[in-house]
């Protein structure tokens, strides 16, 4: 992995990119966009930030790449989104998770170079090499509770992915559930997904979904769960595999809930490495260093690092990370301590309470490796 930094003095934007290029291969980019408040309103902010999506695209390490996905942190979904500039090109997802730098809005991008990229009703769709990489984002409803929407996001994306000749238990490799108020609406989000799961033949003797399931704020004021998802189409089942540390984790359905830890897709030239959001939490399914936020964010990397280990990879492969603090008072110094581990790898920290109100932090990453793996297609 290669780790660039660019900062546009006169925009006050600071993009964090990772590359993996691989010689005649596809490549693969994500950037995280930071912008300087400079005591400008929303809309100053957010232009810079186009504007710095723009400079991204010219530099020479993405050059000739196309974006797959953004993902908008806002600090109030609200009155941001209607704001913003209607994108088809990519998936789009916006979500109330307040940036913790005291700016209005960051970006998180995908990119990738050398695959097709298309937009098909609402399904970003990456192809290459016999794979369909399917991309769905910003998926909310606006009637019922957290599990009637739930269910409703899921029966819809399932439609959704018959198109693609593809099914969620078959094909779905990660989601994220962002939940208004999770402390009260995350358990309506859990027993709608269990209960679909069962349905659709994931179950503790199969297999679940890696997933992040995560305070946020859809921009409508009436839905309680948006839900972004990718999908992969054209892959072997012996190129993915399900991680577990069971040193340090134990099964999510233990304690009642229905997602991977993470999951590794194995492919001739790479593999990708989903690891879903860990928090500090022992193989009893326990909340360890309860009110501690230096221990907690030691033993959520202690938890990754481990998950990263059994898919091979370790950090130094991780291509970016996304962190969550219940407690803003907490970001200076949660942020002292990921510059001293990881002064390189793109991020980003945002306010979003995790789903039990003693875990003060959590973390998601996806990590790339090259692999030599004759028996499947590269990517």
């Amino acid at each position: 992995m290669h780790y660039h930094k660019v900062y546009w003095e006169d925009l006050g934007v600071k993009a964090e990119i990772s590359a993996f290029t691989p010689e005649g291969k596809v490549e693969e980019f994500h950037a995280i966009l930071h912008v300087e408040p400079r005591g400008e309103l929303f809309e100053g902010q957010l232009h810079r930030i186009y504007e710095g999506e723009q400079r991204l695209s010219g530099l020479p390490q993405v050059s000739g790449s196309c974006p797959i996905l953004k993902r908008y942190f806002l600090s109030d979904s609200t009155n941001q989104q209607p704001l913003m500039r209607q994108e088809t090109e990519c998936a789009v997802s916006a979500i109330q998770q307040p940036p913790l730098d005291g700016s209005k809005v960051a970006v998180w991008i995908y990119l990738q170079k050398g695959t097709q990229v298309a937009n098909a009703g609402g399904m970003v769709v990456a192809e290459h090499n016999g794979y369909r990489h399917l991309w769905k984002m910003g998926m909310h409803e606006h009637k019922g509770d957290s599990a009637w929407q739930t269910e409703s996001l899921l029966i819809n994306y399932e439609e959704a992915l018959q198109s693609f000749h593809a099914t969620l238990a078959g094909n779905c490799i990660r989601t994220w559930f962002f939940v208004r108020d999770v402390d009260t609406q995350y358990a309506g989000m859990v027993k709608a997904r269990k209960e679909n799961f069962k349905e659709q033949g994931l179950t503790e003797q199969t297999h679940f979904i890696s997933s992040t399931g995560i305070g946020g704020s859809p921009a409508d004021t009436r839905a309680l769960v948006q839900m972004d998802t990718y999908a992969l189409t054209g892959f072997e089942p012996a190129q993915q595999r399900y991680l577990y540390a069971p040193t340090h984790l134990n099964p999510t359905y233990e304690y009642g809930v229905t997602f991977e830890r993470g999951t590794v897709m194995e492919y001739g030239d790479r593999a990708h490495v989903l690891i879903s959001g860990t928090a500090s939490i022992n193989n009893k399914g326990e909340v360890i260093h309860v009110g501690d936020i230096v221990k907690q964010t030691e033993r959520m990397w202690e938890n990754v690092g481990k998950l990263l280990e059994e898919g091979g990879t370790t950090f130094d492969d991780v291509a970016q990370i996304i962190v969550y603090l219940r407690d803003i008072s907490d970001y200076p110094m949660v942020k002292a301590m990921f510059d001293r581990k990881f002064p390189d790898t793109p991020r980003v920290f945002t306010l979003a309470p995790v789903c039990r109100p003693t875990w003060l932090i959590e973390m998601e990453c996806t990590a790339v490796k090259e692999r030599h793996n004759p028996s499947f297609r590269d990517f």
